[in-house]
């Protein structure tokens, strides 16, 4: 599907036009055109792509094959950026959708092969007037990866919660091994993806917000150093998450060994308690031709039992192995 919007010192003047107009409109340099592709066919790859904007094969491919990294090439007129916008959900766990823009002077385009929250909610601003519009494609930009960027906070915090639910079943008596640890390699990797993408694209920013691009203005610069550092601060958070995950795993690690340990403790006490009944049993089960205790030789043996047995279990008592 194809979208297009037409802006006018702020104002929307226009949308959703004809492949005709939309050329009429480029040729208009008092006019700025900002062109969504969502999820478009081929045809309408290349009647935008090529056609009307006649953009760099490859740009092109770049932005028609999945990249699974956030990047930015400069072509002179214009920049080519990929981000990726994150969703997350306890059935459907870490979902990602990449969001391809070719930002120029006075246009901008944008290609996604799923619907995006932040395009639809920006979209839904300006097509209802709410607040001033953009007068210019950085600002568009800039507004999308903000909102993206802002969606990751969501995810994060619930990323946060399941962390929060996995320490305490590590500490839980009743956790379940199997269970514990596949959750755990799960949180693990959706951490692992999240910070994949973050720090990358912090560098994009980064690099947006230096100033090297003639096609980011001077008055946009501060709004894309505020954006790094929020994608700083997702960043430490996350590697912060993903520490504390390392530490809930090694609390099971060695509350199971603990656990183990006491079992060994357990049986060990039990096979002391019974070693003088097995000595003395031992030694009065011999075949001896001539012993005094012989003739009494039952209650003496029971006796001197009772009373190892009963010290041997008060010293493992004092020495709390029950």
């Amino acid at each position: 599907m194809i979208r297009s919007f037409i802006f006018s010192d702020g104002k929307l003047v226009g949308q959703d036009l004809e492949l005709e107009a939309l050329r009429l409109v480029r040729a208009d340099k008092g006019l700025m055109t900002w062109v969504d592709l969502d999820h478009p066919t081929p045809e309408e790859i290349k009647a935008i792509l090529e056609g009307v904007f006649q953009f760099h094969p490859l740009a092109i491919e770049d932005c028609v094959a999945p990249s699974s990294l956030p990047k930015v090439e400069d072509y002179e007129d214009y920049l080519f950026i990929v981000t990726h916008a994150v969703d997350f959900t306890r059935q459907e766990k870490f979902n990602t959708t990449e969001l391809d823009l070719f930002l120029g002077r006075d246009f901008l385009v944008t290609f996604h092969t799923a619907p995006l929250r932040s395009v639809t909610s920006f979209i839904d601003r300006i097509t209802k007037n709410v607040g001033p519009g953009p007068r210019g494609p950085d600002r568009i930009a800039h507004s999308l990866v903000d909102l993206i960027v802002d969606h990751y906070a969501p995810v994060l915090e619930e990323l946060r919660a399941e962390l929060e639910e996995i320490e305490e079943h590590a500490l839980s008596r009743d956790s379940s091994d199997k269970q514990l640890v596949a959750e755990l390699l799960h949180v693990r990797s959706d951490f692992t993806r999240l910070r994949t993408i973050v720090r990358p694209q912090r560098d994009v920013i980064d690099r947006l917000a230096r100033g090297d691009s003639k096609l980011i203005r001077p008055k946009l610069l501060p709004y894309f150093r505020d954006l790094r550092d929020n994608l700083v601060r997702l960043e430490d958070s996350a590697a912060g998450y993903h520490e504390r995950l390392l530490m809930a795993f090694d609390i099971y690690l060695n509350k199971a060994s603990f656990e183990a340990n006491e079992g060994i403790k357990f049986l060990t006490a039990i096979t002391a308690i019974t070693i003088p009944v097995m000595v003395i049993g031992t030694w009065y089960g011999m075949n001896f031709g001539q012993m005094p205790e012989l003739t009494h030789g039952y209650p003496w043996a029971m006796g001197i039992t009772a009373i190892a047995t009963l010290l041997m279990f008060l010293y493992l008592k004092r020495k709390k192995w029950f």
